[in-house]
């Protein structure tokens, strides 16, 4: 494997390679979390790996086979409802950690988490699923500007395992209690077990991938990490690229044989997001045009592994229309070659797509 060939196995282990027979929440629990602080864009990543459409998607949220709730670092993912408690047993004190002094800031300490959680657990038992608006009104929290105090709270309640998404309300997201939509498991695992747990779900679904990007993406240290991999070594493939270790499931390399792809995925997409560095897939001069430094990522073009451009999509009455931005005036000039890339998102909106 060379430096440049990366990106092309990279497909493979994210489902990109050709479209999957998976249902949503089997893609959900191959990643192991797939971010998902916008909403819609998160649907479309992974739609964008199996057949289903964006209303079976919604279905399998509804329905708790998908949980989006804050895990790993303090953002929003779509976790496989199979993998909601030990990921949360292992990751959520952690990222609590990370806003701890800003909920005191606020006036929230452990003990009035702990209050605000009683209550917050009385309002939903029962299978209340309410939005965070309602349950501020009930909690007699007032928005104010500046004031997180509904982000810390409701946050909180996440990372302590008492609530997750409900259904949606119209086009609301709910909060409902955790234990409600899914049943917790009758066995926990030790930390080191959750590690190597997480540890190889994330070089199956993201190899070939350094320590550095695993670190970056579950949110613990190098040290941590570094003795996860050890764990299961035996269940990975490795390589060395430049002095930099690569790590990635056994039989990948057997598994693909190049061929032309194009894809159009989502803000936020793993393809980018989830490694440290992104040279494999896209160039440093092109980079500040896919996302910003404060971490603000687009929906990008992907031609052969490689980010060619980006695109937004705006939703008509009888079609949704795409805008596209490419780096290159070349690429720019086969714009009509990439209409291929586009009829998986035709399927999955179930509506016709123009090219602007």
């Amino acid at each position: 494997m060379t430096h440049s060939e990366i990106s092309h196995y990279r497909l493979a282990s994210q489902k990109l390679y050709k479209t999957s027979q998976l249902l949503p929440e089997e893609i959900v629990k191959h990643f192991g979390a797939m971010q998902a602080q916008d909403y819609a864009m998160a649907k479309w990543a992974v739609g964008s790996r199996c057949d289903a459409t964006e209303k079976e998607i919604e279905e399998a949220i509804n329905s708790a086979k998908i949980i989006r709730t804050h895990i790993l670092r303090p953002t929003w993912h779509f976790v496989s409802a199979e993998d909601i408690y030990w990921m949360l047993d292992l990751s959520g004190s952690q990222v609590k950690r990370l806003f701890a002094s800003t909920a005191l800031q606020h006036g929230y300490d452990t003990h009035k988490l702990n209050q605000v959680n009683t209550a917050i657990e009385k309002l939903l038992a029962g299978n209340n699923h309410l939005t965070r608006e309602e349950i501020m009104q009930e909690l007699s929290i007032q928005k104010k500007t500046g004031d997180l105090s509904p982000v810390i709270v409701m946050m909180n309640a996440e990372l302590d395992g008492l609530v997750c998404n409900g259904k949606m309300k119209d086009k609301q997201i709910t909060y409902a209690l955790l234990e409600e939509r899914v049943l917790k498991p009758p066995t926990k695992f030790t930390k080191e077990e959750a590690l190597a747990k997480l540890a190889l779900r994330y070089f199956e679904s993201h190899g070939p991938a350094t320590l550095q990007d695993f670190s970056w993406w579950s949110g613990f240290s190098q040290t941590i990490c570094k003795n996860a991999i050890k764990a299961i070594e035996l269940q990975l493939e490795n390589t060395t690229i430049d002095n930099q270790q690569y790590w990635f499931k056994k039989g990948l390399l057997e598994e693909m044989s190049f061929r032309e792809s194009v894809h159009f995925l989502p803000a936020f997409d793993e393809i980018l997001i989830s490694y440290k560095t992104r040279e494999a897939s896209i160039l440093l001069e092109h980079q500040s045009k896919a996302f910003t430094n404060n971490g603000i990522f687009k929906p990008i073009i992907l031609e052969n592994g490689k980010v060619i451009g980006t695109w937004k999509r705006t939703i008509k009455k009888d079609h949704a229309k795409i805008e596209t931005a490419f780096f290159n005036a070349t690429d720019a000039d086969k714009k009509q070659d990439l209409v291929k890339g586009i009829k998986l998102l035709e399927n999955y909106l179930e509506t016709k797509i123009v090219i602007d």
